[in-house]
């Protein structure tokens, strides 16, 4: 029995198997095939903001621990570099810095903010050196209003990946979001990652798990769209004053949309509100443990703290404790797989068929 085995029609298909979850081979699996070839938030592009910028990163620390480096060179270009020194594999840039190049501490290997080899003492003898390999490899880096995305192989190209969201939300000024650390935390749950994608992905909880949040939404308007490597999850307001306010020809014109909730394959979140961006990172840590990143950023600082981006810390505790309790519940010996509600669970759906299409 295959556990990602998945019915394409969602009224006659089971949800995964137990076994998808417990794993461990198939978890391992996913590094590789899922998260090396996915598109990550690196945040925002103003880490790297002047010429002679150097910002390291660690790419899913914890489940790709990819050392990685931004940086903007002398002609204003921005690079995403591997940040592994291709003498001896030392780290080249420890700490966010400003240079005009980078220099190996170890032996003192050389190189330009682009990641181009220039210099390397008692190398003298060396035949056919420097080598292209030489050079700090390149990162494919693209940028969508004030923030950065990379992948390591990207299985699809970028624009691909985030056109359908970046076509809905063209009304929004993106690159006039502003950061705030202030609501910037790290969440530890205790559950394979997937469940935490997967409750994400559908609005049939939020009554029964999230009161002040089912409070602010109109359940009668609350709807799902799939993409091919996304879905969204429209909010539509209790109470209109809570809503965007959208332009003339929008997809959405005329309704009270209070959030538009963005999920793009495998492990990000965008959730836009009339206040501005949370952004949920979730990073794969074990078999049975994850840890979800938020960062956000403010358009609309008088809107923060209202409707339904208004609670989101306690959003997120109410969700850590459903997940938690669904990792627990996988471990019986008398669970092996449910059912799909049609109208509530197609982004769940949706994302089980992408997972069987990476694992299988």
């Amino acid at each position: 029995m295959d556990p990602f085995e998945i019915d394409p029609d969602i009224t006659a298909a089971s949800t995964l198997h137990a076994d998808a979850y417990r794993d461990p081979a198939r978890f391992e699996a996913s590094r590789d095939r899922i998260f090396a070839r996915s598109w990550q938030l690196l945040g925002d592009a103003a880490r790297v903001r002047t010429p002679g910028s150097a910002s390291p990163h660690t790419l899913l620390d914890g489940m790709l621990s990819e050392p990685l480096l931004l940086t903007r060179d002398a002609d204003d270009a921005l690079h995403c570099l591997s940040n592994v020194c291709t003498h001896r594999g030392t780290l080249v840039c420890e700490g966010d810095t400003h240079a005009q190049q980078l220099r190996c501490r170890y032996h003192g290997r050389r190189f330009a903010l682009d990641g181009s080899f220039l210099s390397m003492p008692g190398f003298e003898g060396a035949r056919s050196f420097p080598a292209p390999s030489d050079s700090l490899p390149k990162i494919p880096l693209e940028r969508w209003g004030r923030w950065l995305f990379a992948s390591l192989r990207p299985a699809v190209p970028f624009a691909e990946w985030i056109g359908d969201a970046q076509r809905r939300l063209a009304f929004l000024p993106l690159d006039s979001f502003a950061p705030e650390p202030a609501l910037a935390r790290d969440y530890l749950v205790q559950a394979h990652w997937a469940l935490y994608v997967e409750n994400y992905l559908e609005g049939f909880h939020v009554p029964f798990v999230h009161p002040a949040l089912s409070a602010a939404l109109d359940p009668s308007g609350y709807r799902t769209e799939l993409f091919r490597l996304s879905s969204l999850q429209v909010g539509i307001a209790a109470s209109p004053g809570d809503a965007f306010t959208l332009p003339a020809g929008h997809p959405d014109h005329g309704q009270a949309v209070a959030a538009y909730y963005w999920w793009l394959w495998p492990n990000l979140m965008l959730n836009f509100y009339p206040w501005g961006l949370s952004a949920n990172v979730v990073t794969p840590l074990a078999p049975d443990r994850c840890r979800v990143s938020y960062l956000a950023w403010v358009l609309d600082r008088s809107r923060l703290g209202t409707g339904a981006g208004g609670a989101l810390d306690r959003v997120e505790r109410e969700d850590e404790e459903v997940v938690e309790s669904v990792q627990r519940g996988l471990r019986s010996r008398l669970y092996s797989r449910g059912r799909y509600s049609p109208k509530w669970e197609t982004g769940v759906h949706h994302f089980h068929r992408l997972l069987g299409t990476a694992l299988r």
